[in-house]
């Protein structure tokens, strides 16, 4: 069966995230119910990350297999067709090997986490951002966000229901910067667990405030303890940016089944936002 990677965006008000609930809307089932409309037949699509409920994306990964060969932009007219009035749209399909797995050969993931720093409430970006209306210090941000970058164990960062096997995770970048009235805080690393972008950014949103100082992070982090850490960041501000990709999970050579399980990260499972 053709193998089609899909890029998509997608604004998360409203959804109930990326994964199929039985209780409301969610992304997944939009767009699976979209392509059963365009094929007529039920087709189960595989994305790259769990994006929570209201969690926004510019660059989610799925694959889905079609019982016909289409081209790529049909797959993709089609799909966009048929998800109206959702706000969802795939930006880009292309065919890719059977042994690519949107999720499982995925070996970098990025996110955006916008924060509204501003006395005026957001307008426009309402359920975009999150808005923060006291004078945050970034340098004191930047300052904490450096004692998280590299192989941890994230604890203290973790959702308690997170059901990945282990809290060690490395974080291979964690850069905070000031854009007009906006904090972004951009995580980037190989997967996450449960929650853990969104309680880095309540943890540093304390340290902006100065009801921490930047090592506090250290102790929090070191603590392993999820009551140590600040509180979970709305999902209104945060965006799954890029997930990346090796060459090998995108060459047709790579289709064979022992190639495809050399390509699967043994953690992607756990990555859940």
């Amino acid at each position: 069966m053709p193998r089609y990677k899909l890029t998509i965006e997608y604004d998360g008000t409203g959804l109930l995230g990326w994964q199929r609930q039985p209780m409301g809307p969610s992304v997944q089932e939009i767009l699976e119910t979209a392509v059963e409309r365009f094929t007529g037949q039920f087709a189960f699509v595989q994305g790259a990350g769990r994006t929570d409920a209201g969690v926004h994306a510019t660059a989610q990964v799925a694959h889905v297999d079609l019982e016909r060969d289409y081209r790529p932009y049909v797959v993709m007219s089609a799909i966009n067709h048929h998800v109206k009035p959702a706000a969802i749209a795939v930006t880009a399909a292309e065919r890719v090997p059977e042994a690519f797995h949107a999720r499982l050969s995925a070996n970098h993931r990025a996110y955006l986490y916008r924060i509204l720093n501003r006395r005026a409430p957001p307008a426009i970006e309402r359920n975009h951002v999150w808005h923060v209306p006291v004078a945050l210090d970034l340098d004191a941000m930047i300052a904490g966000a450096a004692h998280l970058v590299g192989h941890h164990d994230f604890t203290s960062f973790r959702a308690t229901e997170c059901q990945a096997k282990s809290p060690l995770k490395t974080l291979d970048r964690l850069a905070v910067s000031r854009v007009g009235d906006e904090i972004h805080v951009v995580p980037e690393a190989r997967s996450f667990l449960h929650h853990q972008v969104r309680n880095i950014v309540g943890t540093l949103k304390l340290v902006g405030a100065g009801q921490w100082q930047p090592d506090d992070v250290r102790r929090a982090l070191e603590a392993r303890d999820r009551s140590a850490a600040g509180p979970t960041a709305p999902p209104d501000g945060l965006y799954l940016t890029r997930v990346g990709y090796p060459p090998e999970a995108m060459r047709a050579g790579a289709a064979s089944a022992e190639q495809g399980r050399d390509l699967v990260d043994p953690d992607a499972d756990d990555d859940v936002e």
